[in-house]
């Protein structure tokens, strides 16, 4: 069939259309199944497991059903959850900003608390996540969420949202005068910060605070963080928390590039490290840049990050309009990518995107950052194929503008349960549907399942994978009409459609 008889569409493209209008992957992955009793072999396609609607559809549904179970299943736990031996042995006070900084084994710095930033209360941390109950039944979690500090003003109006109301555009009034720099280093350090505002909170109150967070950027581009915590805490006690809150990177510094576009650092062979371009003298190593912050006393850090002063933290009720309307905010662009958040409005705001980007272009994000290079320091892992002064890494891509990483963030012990554990919770609700409805289910167990070699000429294209898993799909739902009708009450079946339509393709 040619695509003109197809409507112009290739049988791929039709393939994918069929899988988006079915729930079923478009993106599948090819797995080798072979039968050692009878020595069969065939391929089956496997989930591709995406989180970006904009990629697959299906599967990024599918993730977020799952997280938005895990947020309403921690939120409110009234009972601990299995703490593993790790944790119960785990101190709280493995890294403070008062103690030295290790590496490698090796005492980095000592730095004394700043002076800038308040004191908190440090008690010891009992090892209890669940909040308390007042008035014998009520336990309220926490909704708030953390911003980062102003870095410049910004236009208040001249954007509407998708609700047809008029809003900031997120671009700067000055944007000469607008700290890019500030603001891509505090894009790059953000989960650190994150990591010891949620240390400092546990020392303070003096239990384990657990939480299930997403980090999303706002219209200037500065990643903020929504959060919910389980059980209450003062709201002054969660301010207290945030102005002491701060993260020092003890980098070397890196303010004045030494090497720029046309003239970059290159790979000496014999030396097996990069060199100066016309004097061919090798660059100091990334040890021995941060070997500079153990000679000077008096030397400041790299750089210094802090969350804005505004906080406004609220008390949900298990159960309430409320605790509804909260689990959904935070799962609300969990399927989104930053680019789709930050589509500029008009002209002004994506020029500050691209000012933005263009200093997170120049703002090493670890120490094996190529980025380096800039400043005349060789950073860890570089060889002869590294690309001196650019780094693939996400946080420098222009789609994330430094919002990179894991947006989804969950302490271990929400409860206690993985997403793995989650989707095999599902697998095993349906199959023990079935089962109860007398639905044999195929012994998969001796197969032996593997990802299909790189150049394997039998694996089938990938249209034919796809409308695999529809026509496999299709036989599940009819499976399923079979259980509805052996559940009796409407009620029951409400209660099992969900989970089913969520598990059956994991």
């Amino acid at each position: 069939m040619t695509t003109l008889e197809t409507g112009g569409l290739s049988l791929l493209e039709m393939a994918i259309a069929a899988a988006d209008e079915s729930g079923v992957c478009r993106r599948p992955i090819a797995m080798r199944v072979e039968n050692p009793a009878t020595g069969d072999i065939r391929y089956v396609p496997a989930p591709c497991g995406n989180t970006l609607e904009s990629q697959c559809p299906a599967c990024a549904k599918r993730k977020r059903a799952m997280r938005i179970q895990q947020c309403r299943e921690g939120w409110h736990l009234d009972t601990e959850p299995v703490i593993p031996e790790s944790e119960l042995n785990k101190g709280e006070d493995a890294e403070t900003e008062e103690d030295a900084e290790l590496e490698g084994g090796r005492r980095r710095r000592s730095t004394r608390r700043r002076q800038d930033a308040p004191n908190l209360p440090r008690r010891k941390v009992e090892n209890r996540t669940v909040g308390e109950v007042f008035a014998g039944q009520y336990q309220p979690g926490m909704f708030l969420t953390l911003t980062m500090p102003s870095y410049g003003k910004v236009y208040n109006d001249g954007a509407v949202n998708r609700k047809g109301e008029v809003c900031g555009d997120g671009s700067p009034i000055d944007p000469d005068g607008y700290d890019y720099r500030q603001a891509a280093r505090d894009c790059i350090h953000f989960s650190r910060l994150f990591s010891r505002w949620v240390q400092n909170l546990r020392r303070a109150v003096g239990w384990k605070v657990q939480y299930f967070a997403t980090v999303e950027p706002q219209r200037r581009g500065a990643p903020h963080v929504h959060l919910l915590i389980r059980g209450r805490v003062e709201k002054e006690m969660l301010r207290q928390v945030t102005a002491a809150t701060y993260h020092q990177v003890w980098w070397p510094h890196h303010d004045v590039e030494v090497y720029g576009a046309g003239r970059m650092p290159v790979w000496d062979y014999d030396a097996k490290t990069f060199v100066d371009p016309q004097s061919r003298i090798p660059l100091p190593g990334w040890e021995q840049a941060r070997d500079v912050l153990d000679e000077v006393d008096e030397l400041d850090p790299a750089h210094v990050i802090r969350f804005g002063p505004q906080i406004k933290p609220k008390g949900i009720l298990k159960g309430t309009p409320k605790a509804d309307a909260a689990i959904g905010y935070l799962a609300k662009y969990l399927t989104k990518s930053v680019a789709e958040i930050l589509e500029p409005p008009n002209q002004r705001t994506a020029e500050h995107y691209d000012r933005l980007h263009a200093e997170l272009l120049r703002t090493p994000c670890s120490d094996r950052c190529p980025v380096w290079l800039r400043y005349g320091i060789v950073p860890k892992g570089v060889g002869p194929k590294t690309h001196p002064g650019y780094c693939r890494g996400h946080a420098h891509q222009r789609d994330w503008l430094g919002v990179a990483g894991d947006r989804q963030k969950v302490s271990e012990l929400w409860t206690g349960k993985t997403m793995a554990d989650y989707a095999a919770e599902r697998r095993d609700f349906v199959r023990e549907l079935l089962d109860g409805a007398g639905i044999e289910q195929p012994d998969t167990s001796r197969l032996i399942v593997t990802v299909v070699e790189p150049g394997d000429p039998a694996v089938p294209p990938r249209e034919h994978l796809i409308l695999g898993a529809i026509a496999q799909r299709t036989a599940w739902r009819i499976e399923y009409q079979r259980v509805l009708a052996t559940l009796g009450p409407p009620e029951a079946q409400e209660d099992s459609a969900d989970v089913y339509k969520v598990g059956e393709a994991e």
